[in-house]
């Protein structure tokens, strides 16, 4: 009788980790901030350009784009109308949302309105981007599925507040009915014509949002409430885990592909698009290090073994630390030396969810420090940092 109860209890013990917390509150936050401030960088830089990479006065025309969407069947919002007006309005869409997504105002929603953005310019057209663009392109879909505003946040802020502040809130059901309004005339004249699990997706975050409005208004304390908060922590923890194995595969994959490339087994991969102008913002720099062999040998296998040995490192904590960190001071050397700053943004924010939850709180700490004291009126003191329980830190990767 005692055997079923030791083999029971790691059972009951594993169910009540995932379901009780959102585990990894400061990952899935610096995944958010991360993503959404690299895209709206991307959105600003390109806006005198954004005719003619998205729009009406592109390469990729109307009507190629059309063609294409009916073999591939992809989501895209600016396919449904081909007015110009139409269009301005989708890209101010995808800059306010990423904007709003970044600073954590209604997380929920404007990551249902970030992945539209996304999803509408990039399927539009295909061939402007580069690998962070794919990456992007994923984790848009993933972040609509975590609760990602726990901390770093003004919905953060909002909660600290408790029931008052849901009691009297007026701009969630505003926001909320002009969403339905739009999905409603969206379904009714098949302009919402994507694929069933993307129109599962859009109503099923629209009736979950009612629903969780309903119960924190009603009933805060009751049944209803847990179910729904279950629910969603089940969510998150499960996107969070397909985010962490998404970075593995990508890394996986491009390292082992790497070893099959003649140029990457000779140490000389890295030489030929240093030699490349189109990768060369710096020639100087980028002819200082083509000179060199050395360098170019080690840092050439360096990558291949950093990117086949990661997912390995997540069996160690102080590897998987280190081998982190030489990422992404590789990826933030791609972005200087190569000149592809919003693909190094890209994987750095992918690459952060496997920050320590310490180091997190410690670089929180700093930087809302840095803020008080910048903003700070002359005479007023500084209120004491309140340390999270250990529950709020909890964390999947440590």
């Amino acid at each position: 009788m005692g055997r079923p109860l030791q083999v029971a209890g790691p059972a009951v013990r594993a169910v009540q980790r995932v379901t009780a917390a959102a585990l990894g509150p400061y990952q899935s936050a610096v995944v958010r901030i991360g993503f959404a401030g690299a895209w709206l960088l991307f959105l600003l830089r390109e806006l005198p350009h954004r005719r003619e990479l998205y729009g009406p006065d592109g390469p990729w025309s109307w009507d190629m784009a059309q063609q294409l969407i009916a073999k591939n069947g992809a989501f895209t919002g600016l396919m449904w109308s081909d007015s110009v007006v139409w269009f301005e309005i989708v890209f101010a869409v995808a800059v306010l949302s990423s904007a709003l997504l970044l600073i954590g105002w209604r997380t929920r929603t404007m990551s249902v309105l970030f992945m539209f953005g996304v999803l509408s310019l990039q399927n539009r057209s295909i061939f402007m981007g580069d690998g962070g663009d794919n990456v992007i392109h994923l984790m848009a879909i993933y972040l609509v599925l975590t609760r990602c505003g726990q901390v770093w946040s003004l919905d953060a802020r909002r909660a600290a507040r408790g029931a008052d502040g849901v009691r009297r809130d007026r701009i969630g059901p505003v926001l909320w009915s002009c969403l339905g309004v739009f999905l409603v005339i969206g379904s009714a004249t098949d302009r919402i014509h994507a694929d069933l699990w993307l129109v599962i997706v859009f109503w099923g975050v629209w009736v979950g949002q009612g629903l969780w409005w309903a119960a924190n208004r009603y009933a805060p304390d009751g049944e209803p409430r847990a179910l729904l908060d279950v629910l969603a922590n089940l969510l998150h923890n499960a996107a969070l885990v397909v985010i962490m194995a998404e970075v593995c595969l990508v890394y996986a994959t491009a390292g082992w592909y790497k070893i099959q490339g003649s140029r990457w087994q000779d140490g000389t991969a890295l030489y030929y698009p240093l030699k490349l102008d189109y990768f060369s913002p710096w020639p100087e720099l980028s002819s200082l290090l083509a000179a060199s062999g050395v360098i170019v040998m080690l840092v050439t296998y360096g990558t291949v073994m950093v990117q086949v040995a990661f997912p390995f490192t997540l069996l160690n904590r102080r590897v998987k630390n280190v081998l982190l960190a030489l990422m992404m001071l590789e990826h933030a050397a791609i972005a200087v030396v190569l000149g592809l700053p919003f693909f190094s943004l890209a994987m750095i924010a992918a690459d952060a969810v496997f920050l320590p939850t310490p180091f997190l709180r410690w670089l929180g700490d700093r930087v809302s420090g840095l803020g008080k004291r910048l903003f700070a009126r002359p005479g007023v003191s500084l209120p004491e940092q309140r340390s999270d329980s250990p529950e709020q830190t909890r964390t999947l990767v440590g």
